[in-house]
């Protein structure tokens, strides 16, 4: 196991591969410290001999709440340096992530929003808990959306219910978010660890390499370049991120009041 302090890797004798994002009393946030590590944690896996499937998840009461806004507060002047700086590592591993050749579990408890629902999107299964919340809230801080989101939350939901879950800044239940593609299997709370491990497991024992074929077909399916999108997420972020309107997203959550946008 990976001596960390935002995300562990642990891969059993059979190679099922377990990461888990392991800042519960933050609620798993997407800051420079995760984003380096989880970079790193996949990397890893890709160096993995006999790897043969990965489950993701997360320590605590919530999966993630997505981008650190105490991290952002203090540093609105420098939020276009912070975001390409953050997004080369986080958009590196979320693609390391995808590509993997082996089959990705998302076991999906609490709150998941923002950048970590687009994490989970990019799996190949995701299973969540009755209880489970999953929302964007990009728009709501007057942000656009990074971490893969065009990507993964389109080949599930479709391209125009994805644009409305963001652009709305929807919080879907786990049977909603099951309904419109972006889950896959909803579960009791109190099962969804073990289900998530003998779904990981089941898969694990399965035709590796037929599973990574599967993936990458599907992948070259899409009509537009994952990397592409990636960049264009990233550098379309930086200049919002200069924005009135960012700004005052953020301003205003950190002050607990409603933000008045300008439009600019």
């Amino acid at each position: 196991m990976t001596a960390s302090t935002a995300v562990t890797v642990s891969v059993s004798a059979e190679g099922l591969a377990t990461i888990s994002l392991t800042q519960p009393q933050r609620g798993n946030p997407f800051d420079g410290t995760f984003v380096r590590e989880m970079k790193e944690a996949f990397l890893q896996l890709w160096e993995t001999p006999n790897l043969r499937a990965v489950l993701l998840r997360a320590e605590g009461a919530n999966f993630s709440f997505g981008g650190d806004l105490k991290s952002f507060g203090p540093q609105l002047d420098q939020l276009p340096q912070l975001v390409r700086s953050w997004t080369a590592d986080l958009h590196m591993g979320l693609q390391r992530a995808w590509q993997l050749p082996v089959p990705v579990v998302a076991e999906v408890q609490g709150w998941a929003m923002g950048g970590g629902v687009a994490l989970l999107a990019g799996a190949d299964i995701v299973l969540a808990g009755k209880s489970t919340r999953i929302g964007s809230a990009f728009s709501h801080i007057g942000f656009s959306c990074d971490s893969g989101s065009t990507v993964t939350l389109s080949a599930r939901m479709g391209v125009a219910r994805a644009k409305r879950f963001v652009m709305m800044g929807e919080v879907l239940s786990s049977q909603q978010a099951m309904e419109s593609g972006l889950v896959d299997i909803v579960v009791e709370d109190a099962e969804l660890s073990r289900e998530a491990l003998a779904t990981a497991q089941r898969l694990a024992q399965g035709p590796t390499r037929a599973y990574g074929e599967i993936k990458r077909l599907f992948m070259r399916a899409s009509a537009i370049p994952m990397e592409a999108m990636l960049e264009d997420e990233a550098l379309t972020l930086a200049r919002i991120a200069a924005t009135h309107d960012a700004r005052e997203g953020i301003t205003s959550q950190l002050e607990k009041r409603k933000p008045v946008f300008k439009g600019h």
